[in-house]
């Protein structure tokens, strides 16, 4: 089986570009020019330049001994929170404005949850002198004040979006309106595997760097380029994506998605799509998605902003419809303990989301030779406010 996107746009049964006609020529336009544009030298060039010498790649693959110790297995974290920015968000939104100022586009729209892309995005703007429209939800502009302000000070129009649950689902409605009203010279920037095909592709393509990064890491470290599991939150999904990318069809290498569970699967408040999911569209795109019975979105819940989202990637859909991917749900409280404890253990403040990941540890027993990598997807500065209310630090 073929874990990867085909021809059409689609992983297995998920995926395809479900737009209105108005977005026709945009997306068309950039399905034509993608690869070739990703595979031109000059674009090669520029990319690697950039992720070595502004983004800081390669980021380092960390033994957490103490870590490791305690959860009897060997650890190692993917230290995408040592990232400019904060997050592996920025790999994506590198290559992203490299495609726009080669398509000619000039204003760039992007929307944004926990605000990580969202400053990544306003950052390779300032870069490259473009104009930068985000879209966030407003009760994330709340939660996520300082990203709110990285990204004014960067340049960028913060627009927030009222309607709906005032989170990611609803700015990505509202930048797609945007992109509607602005097809010649704007640009979208999504910032996950999410959105309509080439979108889900490109992004993976583009966070890739991620997994094949580890492979001569750990060839170095361990002899040997495959781990034994690599695991990752999943929202939408575009850290997961690049840590599994070069793994996909290596079947002796375990794949963790790790989902938000919230107050509980069937809580009522949650985003654990795996579980509650049923196909349908969203952001034009097929995949697994929480609905009611006609068909409605439900809103999702999780402490995190990044995970806050009713769907998932259309190749993660296929990863666990198809079995190749194990997905574990975790809850707010759990997720928060496991933040916390890498604090301790290591030294790392790791994001809300990427605590999401390493929590699987208190349930999900590894054996004692087993290399399991996870992909610390971001820091935790930008969720320091939340920490601090829910330890009562202050």
């Amino acid at each position: 089986m073929n874990y990867n996107v085909n021809e059409k746009g689609y992983y297995g049964d998920f995926g395809g570009a479900y737009i209105p006609e108005m977005l026709y020529p945009n997306v068309e336009e950039l399905r034509q020019n993608y690869i070739k544009v990703m595979q031109e030298p000059d674009f090669q060039e520029e990319f690697k330049a950039l992720l070595k010498e502004y983004v800081g790649r390669p980021t380092p693959l960390y033994y957490a001994k103490r870590f490791s110790e305690k959860y009897g297995t060997n650890v190692y974290l993917k230290r995408e929170d040592l990232c400019h920015t904060g997050a592996h968000k920025v790999n994506n939104t590198i290559g992203q404005i490299l495609m726009a100022k080669r398509l000619g586009k000039n204003r760039i729209i992007a929307e944004t949850g926990a605000g990580q892309h969202g400053v990544a995005t306003a950052t390779v703007c300032a870069l490259m002198g473009l104009e930068c429209i985000v879209y966030m939800g407003a009760i994330d502009i709340k939660r996520q004040a300082p990203n709110v302000a990285r990204m004014k000070m960067l340049g960028a129009t913060v627009v927030p979006a009222e309607s709906g649950s005032k989170t990611l689902k609803d700015a990505t409605n509202e930048a797609i309106r945007d992109w509607i009203n602005n097809p010649t010279d704007t640009h979208y920037i999504i910032g996950s595997v999410v959105g309509p095909h080439p979108y889900p592709d490109m992004v993976a393509r583009f966070q890739s760097v991620i997994s094949e990064e580890v492979k001569k890491q750990l060839l170095e470290k361990e002899g040997k380029e495959n781990p034994d599991y690599v695991v990752a939150c999943v929202g939408g999904g575009s850290n997961a994506a690049g840590i599994y990318y070069h793994y996909l069809d290596t079947p002796e290498v375990g794949i963790i998605a790790v989902e938000a569970a919230g107050k509980g699967i069937h809580s009522g408040e949650s985003a654990a799509t795996s579980a509650l999911g049923k196909e349908g569209i969203i952001h034009g795109s097929k995949t697994l998605l929480m609905q009611t019975d006609d068909g409605q979105i439900t809103e999702p819940y999780s402490i995190s902003a990044g995970l806050d989202y009713p769907g998932v990637g259309p190749m993660h859909a296929h990863l666990f419809r198809s079995g190749r991917g194990e997905f574990i749900s975790i809850t707010d409280a759990d997720a928060m303990q496991a933040g916390l404890e890498l604090c301790k253990l290591e030294g790392i403040i790791p994001a809300i989301e990427s605590s999401h990941a390493l929590a699987i540890f208190e349930e999900r027993k590894f054996k004692k030779e087993d290399i399991v990598v996870v992909n610390l997807s971001g820091r935790g500065d930008k969720d320091l406010s939340t920490f601090i209310d829910y330890f009562k630090l202050a």
